[in-house]
């Protein structure tokens, strides 16, 4: 991939995604073979007017020798530094970028129930440093490739083909090419999403119902007055950004409690290293009741009954068929792309953006609001060509949103 390509990438994630201020820090995490993309995206981060960058690589080789050979209590624990560390972040609020390229089977095999309790004890100690930078962070999750994960997507070709069909894919998803000027295009994107979301905000809906052939049948609850977001973010200061590069979702959060039905995966969910395929989720009373799934059924028993919040939804989200994504044809089996070609819901913690003045507000008022709490939020893809999503208003209208994969209004 031609080099001026990919540091135009990294421009792009640093003006559009994160959108660093001058004098701001920044933190940014990746796997160490993406070291000379982390390196690019710096400098850029430097060039927009950062104070300071720091970047910290985490290892999924290391995780699993960790997994393998510590100790539960020790997996457990958090050391002083550690949470020192995360009050310092709350403190600084420094934009944050994720470069994701992790292998989607790089945990393939860990103990699932050993994870879920390292998970629950850690993310409860980091938890009030999250809660405390919500709404006020910057941050954006952006994608390189890695030759496990190359290889993965394009396994018909050999490992620098893949790594470079790759590449190829994820700067196409971001409007990056030798002609392009990505920030007039996000600029135009942006725009266009404000226009569908004030027209889905103005139906004031408070229901959305699911049905697609291969058998989802699903009642979703909305919160009165929550709104449907897209297209980027704005911080509490005024800042806007653009969490997720790529982004094709309009999404808000539903009524904590208010879900009836059934709901079938469209799309394997790589999560935590490990793959879930071909399940579907139960809802009674708006929580989780049962579930099955052709591969990784533990691990999806394992997000589920994490906490009390885990077992109901967090988000729900349309993406119609016609994604640019979408029309790629191209199983990421990475999250960040394949929720941006597929409707999708979210098991666990909901949106506070979705609500307006929210940041005038307590979490235990937005969740007396209808609010989902939890330690996690973990999305996975429902749609297809033959999903609809049929509305019902404030006064008891019906609305067809979406017919068959595609917008309907």
């Amino acid at each position: 991939m031609k080099k001026r390509l990919i540091k135009k990438y990294a421009r792009t994630i640093a003006r559009i995604g994160l959108n660093i201020q001058r004098g701001q820090g920044v933190l940014i995490n990746a796997e160490p073979e993406c070291e000379d993309f982390a390196v690019l995206v710096a400098e850029e981060c430097y060039r927009a007017g950062a104070g300071k960058v720091v970047v910290d690589f985490l290892s999924n080789k290391l995780t699993r020798l960790d997994y393998k050979y510590q100790k539960l209590s020790t997996l457990q624990r958090v050391s002083v530094w550690q949470e020192e560390k995360a009050k310092e972040e709350a403190n600084q609020n420094p934009a944050k970028l994720l470069i994701s390229s992790s292998d989607p089977m790089a945990l393939k095999g860990i103990d699932v129930e050993k994870a879920q309790k390292v998970t629950r004890a850690r993310r409860a100690v980091f938890k009030k440093y999250r809660d405390e930078l919500d709404g006020k962070q910057q941050w954006c999750i952006a994608a390189c490739p890695s030759k496990a994960w190359a290889k993965t997507v394009f396994p018909g070709v050999s490992t620098a083909a893949a790594v470079e069909k790759l590449w190829e894919a994820i700067l196409a998803s971001v409007y990056v090419d030798e002609e392009n000027d990505p920030e007039e295009i996000w600029e135009e994107r942006r725009e266009d999403f404000e226009r569908r979301c004030r027209r889905l905000n103005s139906l004031d809906l408070r229901e959305l119902h699911y049905t697609s052939a291969k058998g989802t049948d699903l009642t979703v609850g909305l919160i009165k007055g929550a709104v449907f977001e897209g297209g980027g973010a704005t911080s509490l200061i005024g800042i806007d950004f653009v969490p997720n590069l790529p982004t094709e979702e309009i999404f808000t959060t539903p009524m904590r409690g208010v879900c009836e039905g059934v709901v079938y995966s469209t799309k394997p969910l790589s999560y935590s290293g490990n793959i879930i395929d071909n399940f579907s989720i139960t809802f009674k009373d708006g929580k989780a009741v049962s579930w099955q799934a052709e591969q990784g059924e533990d691990l999806l028993g394992s997000i589920i009954t994490l906490d009390e919040g885990s077992s109901m939804l967090g988000e729900v989200a349309i993406v119609p068929e016609t994604s640019p994504l979408g029309q790629t044809g191209i199983l990421f089996l990475n999250t960040l792309f394949d929720e941006n070609a597929s409707c999708h819901l979210a098991l666990g913690r909901g949106i506070s953006s979705s609500i307006l003045d929210y940041e005038d507000k307590t979490m235990e008022e937005l969740c007396e609001m209808g609010i989902n709490d939890s330690l996690t939020h973990v999305d996975f893809m429902i749609g297809d060509e033959t999903l609809c999503i049929t509305g019902t208003t404030g006064s008891g209208k019906k609305v067809k949103l979406l017919e068959n994969g595609l917008w309907a209004f």
